[in-house]
């Protein structure tokens, strides 16, 4: 049987009079003009000027952010708990967002569930937006029929894992960027200054200072070379993010040597403990069966390492070992995780554990956060320092050294 075609809704803006002679005016998606000329006279209102809404030549469709999820989640959460039918609170939720994209993908979502497909299959259509986990505990939800529980749980976790994730972001954005500053600096220093400074030197008829000599070499080096240099560094954070995307044998290594970096190592693991325990805390407490939930817990975890471990988990777990034991095995997991873990299995409120561990562990990157922040200005400011000051020393030592002659 061939697959229903559905028509293509364009977006109509109109002004019409209601029952009172009042003017009104607004936005409404329909596939013709006469829809919506039939739907406005069945509201009571008489239709005035309908016209096609068109797209402006230079405007560009704005992306969805995970940001924008949690808020429709969180959003279309309190709509159920409210008691306001699915279809409805679709159509609220659309409305009420300022992201045109973000409209479409929910108008597309309430037309697939007024056709008759389920919540679940809605989404799993946008895998972009809706992953594996997501699809998985909506489903669960609709399956105990509590969906609207469902719905707040995802919430709330969507919007924990993505403040911990602006966390890990801002403290490596900082020093990433000052680190750029700092090149171009340099840069430019090297290319075109400092051959004003040596064209002025060859003039004095004396030797220059080793470290002057040194900075008028790495000059004329960058000169000739810069193209191979720009070229170099720009190819390797190209290629280091193509094999990182498509390589689990480079993800593994670079995630590897991220856990093992200073400070920031530590950071990353305990945000990926976190979210480890956040999200297997979720789909536990949903109703989702331990072993189906490592799956999604897995590409959750945003660590390769810590991808491999969870699926060891889930393979120990399935030959009938316990979760703690399993964790333990993988030599990933804080002696406190495990006992945490433990005590979950033995009371049976493994996912009031799990969240306490979440919790904790959150509460520690906050602080490593913070504490990272403060330790890297004096850092950040020492290497300008050296850098920046050691070029501009470098360019006047032959200056110091003529006046002392003279």
């Amino acid at each position: 049987m061939a697959a229903v075609r559905k028509p293509k809704l364009d977006s109509y803006t109109w002004e019409g009079v209601d029952k009172q002679g009042k003017k009104v005016k607004g936005e409404m998606d329909a596939g013709s003009v006469a829809l919506v000329n039939t739907s406005l006279r069945r509201q009571g209102i008489n239709p005035l000027k309908v016209q096609r809404r068109r797209g402006s030549l230079f405007k560009f469709k704005q992306k969805i952010k995970p940001k924008d999820i949690s808020i429709f989640t969180r959003q279309l959460a309190t709509m159920l708990q409210a008691g306001i039918p699915m279809a409805q609170s679709f159509d609220i939720v659309g409305k009420g967002h300022e992201n045109p994209s973000v409209q479409q993908l929910v108008n597309s979502i309430k037309q697939d569930i007024e056709s008759g497909t389920s919540l679940t299959q809605a989404l799993g259509k946008h895998p972009l937006y809706f992953d594996a986990l997501y699809c998985n505990l909506v489903a669960a939800g609709e399956q105990a029929g509590i969906l609207d529980g469902i719905l707040e749980k995802l919430a709330t976790y969507k919007e924990k894992i993505e403040a911990i994730k602006g966390k890990i972001k801002s403290a490596l954005f900082y020093p990433t960027a000052v680190l750029a500053v700092a090149f171009i600096i340099t840069a430019v220093l090297l290319i075109f200054v400092i051959p004003q400074f040596e064209s002025l030197f060859k003039g004095f008829g004396a030797d220059l200072p080793a470290l002057t000599k040194m900075v008028v070499n790495m000059s004329r080096v960058f000169q000739d070379w810069w193209w191979a240099i720009i070229g170099s560094i720009v190819g390797a954070v190209v290629s280091a993010s193509y094999m990182y995307k498509r390589s689990p044998t480079a993800q593994h290594t670079m995630d590897r040597l991220l856990l093992r970096a200073p400070v920031i190592g530590v950071i990353v693991k305990k945000a990926t403990i976190a979210r480890f325990a956040r999200t297997l805390a979720t789909m536990f407490a949903a109703g989702v069966p331990l072993v189906e939930a490592l799956d999604s817990v897995s590409g959750a975890t945003g660590n390769r390492l810590y991808y491999e471990g969870t699926l060891a988990i889930k393979n120990d777990i399935s030959t009938g070992m316990q979760l703690q034991a399993a964790m333990n095995t993988t030599g990933l997991f804080p002696n406190m995780v495990i006992q945490m873990v433990a005590i979950g299995e033995e009371s049976g409120e493994l996912d009031k554990m799990l969240n306490k561990v979440a919790d904790f562990y959150e509460g520690e990157v906050d602080d490593a956060v913070a504490a990272l922040s403060s330790l890297l200005e004096p850092i950040i400011m020492a290497f300008l320092g050296v850098v920046i000051g050691g070029l501009v020393i470098a360019m006047y030592l032959p200056i110091f050294k003529l006046a002392g002659a003279v």
